[in-house]
C-alpha cells in the first residue's frame, strides 16, 4: 500500500470523524463558555465606578490592618 492510500485510508476511518466529531463539539463550547465569560467581564460606566470606590475603601481597610498588624508586632517584640 502506498503512502497516499494510507493517508487516504485514514481520511475514511470512521474513529478519525468520531474523534475530529467530538473536538468540534467541544471547541464549540468552549468557545460559547469563553464569549459568556466575557460578557460577565462588561460592566456599565455607574458600576465602574461603584467597583473602582469599593475597591479604593478595601485598599484603606487593608492599609489599616497592616498598620494595626505592625503595631501589635513592634509591642510584642518589646515584651512590655
Amino acid at each position: 500500500m502506498s503512502a497516499s492510500e494510507q493517508q487516504r485510508d485514514h481520511w475514511l476511518d470512521v474513529d478519525f470523524w468520531e474523534r475530529l466529531n467530538r473536538l468540534e463539539t467541544q471547541h464549540r463550547r468552549a468557545q460559547a463558555e469563553h464569549e459568556r465569560a466575557q460578557r460577565g467581564l462588561e460592566i456599565a460606566p455607574r458600576e465602574a465606578d461603584e467597583l473602582r470606590q469599593a475597591w479604593l475603601r478595601y485598599c484603606e481597610v487593608i492599609a489599616e490592618l497592616d498598620r494595626t498588624t505592625a503595631e501589635f508586632e513592634s509591642l510584642r517584640a518589646c515584651r512590655f
